[in-house]
C-alpha cells in the first residue's frame, strides 16, 4: 500500500477518518505489512503483502487475521493484538 493512502481511506463500519497507520514492514513509500486501525471503534484493517483488507466483521477471514496478529505481535502496540475488534489474540 502506497502510504499516501492513508489521507483518503476511512473505516468501512464507521467511516471515521484518519485511520492510524502501523507498520511492519515497509520500503521508502510503500508498506508491505502493518495495520490500518480506527481509533473512533478500535478495529483493525491488516495490509498484508501491500494491499489492505478492509472489510466487514462478516466477510473477514478469521484464521488469516489470527494468523497475522501471531506473526506480528512483537511488531504491533498491545492496543492491536490484545483490544482491538472483531479479534484479538
Amino acid at each position: 500500500m502506497k502510504k499516501s493512502m492513508i489521507d483518503i481511506l476511512a473505516c468501512p463500519i464507521d467511516k471515521h477518518f484518519p485511520l492510524e497507520l502501523l507498520e511492519c514492514k515497509s520500503k521508502t513509500e510503500i508498506v508491505e505489512e502493518g495495520v490500518l486501525y480506527c481509533t473512533k471503534c478500535s478495529r483493525f484493517y491488516p495490509i498484508i503483502e501491500e494491499i489492505p483488507i478492509m472489510l466487514p466483521d462478516e466477510l473477514r477471514d478469521k484464521k488469516q487475521d489470527m494468523e497475522f496478529l501471531k506473526n506480528n505481535k512483537d511488531k504491533l502496540p498491545e492496543k492491536i493484538i490484545k483490544q482491538a475488534s472483531p479479534w484479538h489474540l
